[in-house]
């Protein structure tokens, strides 16, 4: 009877624990979304607020009111601006779409008819828009206008609402960059609690992990969509910083800014530049292609993890969690491949320490490998990435 008592106890607690954690989840939903950017933000960017707060005489205080408006610069600015140039910019882009009504297109140039393979269809296809004019094409279009109306004003209700997240991502990441040491502490004490050393150092490689993918796919994005942007100001098409900003994103989500390049090589072609949409289809391909070397590079210094397993955690957390995915995804994987390859070496219990190599993962981008219980000069034992 004693063991059957037992046994109904242990169920209740458990199910009674599964319950408090589902009820604080329901309750933090609305601030997950922007708790996780926050969380990723501050692991990624920690070794720069740590230079930072050397460089302001060890005053953490200030350190985080300079990373805090980094953040503000970053995050709440861009989109302001982006939002603010549309706005200002509306009378101009309406007219310009009304002006498209009357425009007059050639007939498809002969360098066009002489490309192999795709040139005769491609110049047939010109020759038909030419033939109707933009205004059939606008016609045509027209019925669907009303749709693309309502998309475009549930979207701005979204980037409302974007601009909320930002703001509550820069105030916890502040609370986090103050209380940094605190929270890291706690997590690697829930990790070891959870799995032992191998639970300490799964923590440690997802902290690996979010910086190598912040390193690369960031950096990689920004590359990519300043060298866009400053082809497009070079070649002379409108609106590059809102050009600029759209190749940002869809750098970040892992598309690339070809899309927007080639459009824009299209619209020079199309207005007789072609000596600009030369040079810019030139400077598409150099831009397109970098991030081939330029991300396996950067993901590789800043986390020692397999290449294949940090992309295919970008794309496929990318896949079924959005954009904050691209962060998520590696985590997930890195701890998983953490934890398994630990399990196939197998732990001498006796010692309490991982054989092989993961015992001796750091954290750190650039840093030498260490064994557990090792820091490196000069590193504050209780600073996040530190080992005690």
């Amino acid at each position: 009877m004693a063991e059957k008592n037992d046994l109904t106890r242990t169920i209740l607690g458990a199910l009674f624990i599964v319950a408090l954690m589902g009820i604080s989840l329901w309750i933090l939903l609305p601030f997950l979304a922007a708790i996780i950017w926050a969380v990723t933000i501050v692991a990624a960017t920690w070794p720069l607020m740590i230079t930072i707060q050397s460089w302001l005489w060890g005053r953490r205080g200030l350190a985080v009111t300079v990373m805090t408006l980094i953040l503000l610069a970053v995050l709440v600015v861009p989109l302001s601006a982006a939002i603010g140039v549309i706005a200002t910019h509306t009378d101009t882009i309406i007219g310009w779409a009304k002006s498209l009504a009357h425009y007059e297109i050639t007939a498809a140039p002969d360098w066009l008819r002489r490309l192999p393979f795709v040139g005769f269809p491609a110049a047939e296809a010109w020759d038909k828009i030419a033939a109707s004019g933009l205004r059939g094409i606008l016609d045509k279009a027209w019925p669907y206008t009303g749709a693309v109306v309502k998309w475009f004003l549930s979207q701005m209700g979204d980037l409302g609402a974007l601009f909320v997240q930002f703001l509550l991502t820069v105030v916890i990441a502040a609370l986090l960059y103050t209380n940094g040491e605190r929270a890291a502490q706690a997590v690697l004490g829930f990790g070891k609690r959870l799995a032992g050393p191998y639970g300490e150092q799964s923590v440690r490689l997802a902290g690996q992990a979010i910086r190598g993918v912040a390193l690369g796919v960031v950096v990689t994005a920004l590359a990519q969509s300043l060298l866009g942007g400053l082809g497009l100001v070079v070649c002379g098409v409108p609106f590059a910083p809102v050009l600029t900003a759209v190749m940002l994103v869809l750098a970040i989500a892992q598309i690339g800014p070809i899309p927007v390049l080639l459009a824009s090589v299209v619209w020079l072609y199309w207005g007789g530049a072609t000596g600009w949409g030369t040079v810019l289809l030139i400077w598409t391909v150099v831009v397109g292609t970098m991030d081939n070397f330029l991300r396996p590079f950067l993901i590789k210094k800043g986390a020692d993890l397999p290449l294949l397993l940090i992309f295919a955690g970008v794309i496929g957390g990318l896949m079924a969690f959005g954009i904050i995915g691209i962060f998520i995804g590696p985590v997930v994987l890195a701890v998983a491949y953490t934890l398994t390859a630990a399990w196939v070496e197998g732990a001498t219990a006796e010692s309490g320490t991982p054989n092989g190599e993961i015992g001796k993962i750091d954290v750190t981008p650039g840093a030498k490998s260490r064994s557990i219980g090792e820091n490196s000069p000069g590193e504050h034992p209780s600073a996040p990435g530190a080992v005690k």
